[in-house]
């Protein structure tokens, strides 16, 4: 069965006008439900897990600060919300959720979390939009407990994922692979085990070929036995901060290339959602809708 981290702190509210688009996380799942591609037994509700799962990727120092709500001035704006106790309930709630999601992709093959994909935070600190970073509390977590010995990072979002790339610096045992835009966010890149940097406009066909190219050299040397895909759909062309020319089916084809390759490598898979902000919220739900019907399709 697809099991699918969702919960309703999920869609914490910011102040109007804010621009990143908290309307996808409740369409969503709506959207899977109305297609037919999954039913209510597919969701789940993450359960609270132990801090020194936190703790584990990040200071004591940043998570004190966080949850106790005193962060400094210029360590908000970084992150780029308005800090809440919400906001930091949604953060934890949404790395529990990437947690156990890759626990269930241990037993079915594959699990998926509605939201997730928060690359952008470090140990010590937050940044674009993200506060605690999900890919690594998991990754960490499956090393840690031994239920796996390497975990590849595939994070195809159109921004590096700079804070895993920082986190696991040195690490033997998670291999990070980042291919994003090469002018976009943010403008200095931390380095990844395999960066692989696009040319603004970049399309279909020579990002498909790239991809393909690119997952073949890590292959040579580094075999998963678990792969943490962070699938950003804010490669699309109507991306209003992608920078990026990719279609709907191109994003397609980049996720059924992905989940085909964990499935040859009979590697469980978990998939995080990552950014998109196209101007119709419609068009970023549609994008994220395929990886669930691929799901469904290539393991069920």
């Amino acid at each position: 069965m697809l099991k699918i981290a969702f919960s309703p702190i999920y869609k914490h509210p910011l102040p109007e006008g804010h621009r990143f688009p908290m309307e996808k996380y409740e369409l969503l799942p709506g959207q899977l439900l109305h297609e037919g591609i999954v039913n209510e037994s597919n969701f789940f509700e993450p359960k609270p897990i132990d801090e020194k799962w936190i703790l584990n990727t990040h200071t004591q120092e940043y998570w004190n600060k966080l949850k106790n709500l005193t962060l400094t001035k210029s360590e908000i704006r970084a992150t780029g919300f308005p800090l809440s106790s919400d906001l930091v309930h949604r953060e934890i709630a949404i790395l529990n959720g990437s947690v156990q999601a890759a626990a269930f992709a241990l037993e079915y093959g594959i699990a998926m979390n509605i939201a997730g994909g928060t690359h952008h935070a470090f140990a010590d600190r937050g940044e674009g939009f993200c506060l605690l970073n999900d890919i690594a509390v998991t990754a960490n977590y499956l090393l840690d407990n031994h239920l796996v010995k390497k975990v590849l990072v595939i994070d195809l979002d159109v921004h590096q994922g700079n804070g895993t790339a920082s986190i696991f610096a040195g690490n033997p045992h998670v291999f990070t692979f980042s291919m994003h835009g090469e002018r976009n966010y943010p403008m200095r890149k931390e380095v990844s085990d395999l960066d692989f940097a696009l040319p603004d406009g970049t399309e279909d066909r020579d990002y498909l070929r790239i991809l393909e190219d690119q997952l073949e050299v890590i292959l040579k040397d580094f075999t998963p036995d678990f792969i943490i895909y962070q699938c950003g759909v804010d490669v699309l062309e109507s991306d209003k901060l992608g920078r990026l020319a990719m279609t709907i089916e191109g994003v397609n084809k980049r996720d059924a290339v992905v989940l085909s390759l964990a499935k040859s490598l009979q590697a469980p898979i978990m998939c995080c959602m990552g950014g998109g902000y196209s101007a119709k919220v419609s068009k970023i739900v549609d994008a994220h809708t395929q990886v669930y019907r691929l799901a469904q399709e290539l393991y069920f």
